[in-house]
């Protein structure tokens, strides 16, 4: 019996070879010793003067090779993520891809209005509510900066909506460390204790550096206090290539690598072993527009770069999907994300966030977001391959059928039918039949499955006492701020 094989093998795809990305690990460490990183937290700077990094003018610090690699090294090359209720929910590890949404975007597209305002707390409610309900989002972030609450409080009520409305794990921020104390409680809260959450973690915490090779005391102090906790950290830079960074491509990816590597290292001397992922975007700044491109191919590439490396180094990866610089959820915001979905899959990006974004991020999109998850759909069954063995060549099946026949009424069709994937968008009918039943555009019918999910849809509810518990450090947070 032949052996289910696969046809395609999505690891082929690669833009680096071994000796480009030890040549970029090389460019990385000239950087780190060389050049040097400016490093604004006093724990870090001890840590690192400790472990034998050389700093000058206060905060200059020049990390050796050794350190660099002694951190890749320490840190684990799987990291498993669980949902709400404790079930294993994402390993991040080799090529497994998920996707997941973004955070914190200014405006919101409304799907109804039209109209582009500011993000409310019931539009991030109802955002994760869709969200909950799309089965190819893995993960959530909280897609938008809530404009209506305390702005000091905005990260601890964004993390609640999102604790309450979907049993999905998470990526979230935090504004400094006493936000991330308050949401890492709430999180206990809702798993039954920190040692739990510790043990079985539902977020990954997303941090930036300053690029160009800038690590702010408030970076820094969030990326400690991950480590501390062994609650699983993305350390990912945000360049602008041709303004923050080269414009060339292995340019970029040389500085953000340097970048990453020096948040791992601080990280890991904190606490060896702690749960690291690695990636980074690097938008080149288009010098007609002064924006940066964010869906440019050289942005693609970069982010498929960057994904090699981390599997070079052996950690888990971050990468970028479903968005666009687009400014409506149209033929332009769906062909760019649509690229950016399918190129996550062939890298093997492992965390992949921003479905959903428009504007380079600074307007999201419902409509957007509910037909990507068409597209991951289509893409996660193209990455399924193709099965090759006796069941699957159906030799049994064309010599009952033998010429001349047909196979619907087979029972080796009706095994299999199961087995494509059906669209939940995509309309498959002939033109009369679509005409019958209305004559919709995709756009229309995202539109009205949002507003039945919206008016339908009800997340697994949390525990009475796990909503007053963050009740409770929501008016703390409030008391602390006045």
């Amino acid at each position: 019996m032949l052996e289910a094989v696969r046809i395609f093998n999505a690891t082929e795809f690669q833009y680096l070879s071994q000796e480009q990305l030890q040549e970029i690990h090389s460019a990385s460490l000239s950087i780190l010793e060389d050049v040097g990183s400016l490093v604004y937290h006093e724990e870090a700077l001890e840590l690192l003067k400790k472990a034998g990094a050389y700093v000058e003018n206060g905060n200059r610090v020049y990390i050796p090779g050794f350190l660099a690699e002694w951190a890749i090294r320490t840190a684990p090359s799987r990291v498993a993520i669980y949902d709400r209720n404790g079930k294993e929910a994402m390993f991040l590890e080799g090529r497994k891809v998920y996707y997941g949404t973004g955070s914190d975007c200014p405006n919101i597209l409304d799907s109804f209005t039209g109209e582009k305002r500011k993000f409310l707390y019931k539009d991030v409610e109802d955002a994760v509510k869709i969200c909950d309900y799309l089965s190819n989002i893995d993960f959530i972030m909280s897609m938008g900066i809530v404009s209506n609450v305390q702005k000091e409080l905005t990260y601890q009520h964004e993390y609640a909506i999102m604790l309450r409305n979907s049993i999905k794990p998470q990526t979230i921020t935090a504004a400094d460390r006493a936000s991330l104390v308050d949401i890492v409680e709430m999180a206990g809260a809702a798993v039954g204790g920190k040692d739990i959450l510790r043990k079985k973690p539902i977020f990954v915490l997303y941090v930036e550096p300053s690029s160009p090779l800038q690590h702010s005391a408030t970076a820094v102090e969030k990326l400690l206090y991950a480590a501390e906790h062994r609650l699983p950290v993305n350390y990912s830079p945000g360049l602008m290539a041709g303004a923050t960074g080269p414009i060339t491509m292995a340019g970029a990816m040389a500085q953000a690598n340097a970048e990453i590597l020096a948040g791992l290292v601080i990280h890991q001397l904190k606490s060896p072993g702690a749960p690291f992922v690695f990636g980074a975007g690097m938008s080149p700044m288009d010098l007609v527009s002064m924006q940066p491109t964010y869906c440019a191919p050289e942005a693609m590439m970069e982010t498929a770069g960057i994904c090699q490396l981390a599997r070079y180094y052996h950690l888990p990866s971050w990468g970028f999907a479903g968005c666009s610089s687009s400014k409506l959820p149209d033929e332009h915001a769906v062909y760019e994300a649509s690229i950016y979905i399918l190129m996550a899959a062939l890298t093997g990006s492992n965390l992949t966030h921003d479905v959903g974004y428009l504007e380079f991020g600074l307007t999201y999109s419902f409509d957007l977001l509910v037909m990507c998850n068409e597209i991951i759909g289509q893409v996660k069954r193209l990455m399924q391959g193709i099965p090759v063995d006796k069941e699957h060549l159906a030799v049994d099946a064309i010599r009952r059928v033998g010429p001349g026949g047909h196979f619907l009424g087979d029972e080796h069709t009706y095994r299999h039918f199961r087995d494509q994937w059906q669209p939940d968008l995509t309309d498959r009918t002939t033109y009369e039949t679509w005409l019958a039943h209305g004559g919709t555009s995709m756009g229309q019918r995202t539109q009205k499955r949002i507003r039945d999910i919206l008016e339908n849809h009800h997340p697994a509810p949390l525990a009475p006492e796990v909503n007053r518990e963050i009740d409770r450090i929501i008016a703390r947070a409030e008391e602390r701020t006045k």
